[in-house]
Parts: structure tokens; sequence; C-alpha cells
């Protein structure tokens, strides 16, 4: 059907946002692309990660975007504006993420075999 060109590096993960409308890719070049589905048009780049972006997640409402990264991190993302909202960081690298059907509760994966429970209190 079509192939989305533009991740200079491995796609390491992929997302489609609750409406359908865009879809996600994280890449071991540091960087997180939000794609429109319907033209492929690539709609821009998040950095803000210092080394690979490990996995994505979408929460239920489609307002934010969680990605975890080799660099330690988690971060929590404004999907409409690209905009770090918030940032954990654990003792290794962050592997994989998932958000609740509550859309608030964040569980992310640690390289040290730690489950991190978080959540997204306070964040608009």
């Amino acid at each position: 059907m079509r192939t989305l060109n533009g991740d200079s590096g491995w796609v390491n993960a992929v997302a489609i946002t609750p409406d359908g409308k865009q879809i996600i890719s994280a890449s071991d070049d540091k960087t997180i692309k939000v794609w429109d589905l319907m033209s492929g048009e690539e709609q821009f780049t998040i950095t803000g990660h210092r080394d690979w972006v490990e996995a994505i997640a979408i929460t239920p409402d489609g307002q934010k975007l969680i990605s975890s990264s080799r660099d330690n991190t988690l971060k929590i993302w404004d999907l409409a504006t690209g905009e770090i909202i918030a940032s954990f960081t654990g003792e290794g690298a962050i592997n994989c993420c998932a958000v609740a059907p509550d859309g608030v509760t964040i569980v992310a994966g640690e390289s040290s075999g730690r489950l991190h429970f978080l959540q997204l209190e306070g964040v608009n």
C-alpha cells in the first residue's frame, strides 16, 4: 500500500493514534516521527532522547505520547505539538512502556528487571 521513508536508522517501534489519523515511529537515530496516515507525509520529528528510542505508547485519548529509550529515560510528550511534558529517569535502559486503559497509569520496563508504575496525574 505505502512505504514511509524518513527514519535514518532502524525503526524500533510504531503506533497508530486512536483516531487512526497518525502513525508514530521510533528509531535508533534517537528520534520519533509523526506521520499523517492518509497522505504518508511526515508532520514533524520529536527529538530529546540521547540514545535509541526503544518503545512508544499513546494515551487512549490520543493527546500524549510516551517514549522509552536506552538513555535510561521515559518521556511524556504532547502529541499535538511535540513538546516534552515530563521525564522519568531509571537506573538502566527503559526498554518498553505501556499506558493503561485509564489513560493515567504508565508501566515502564527497565533493563535491570524492574517495572516502574508511574501516574500522569497533574500532567496536562
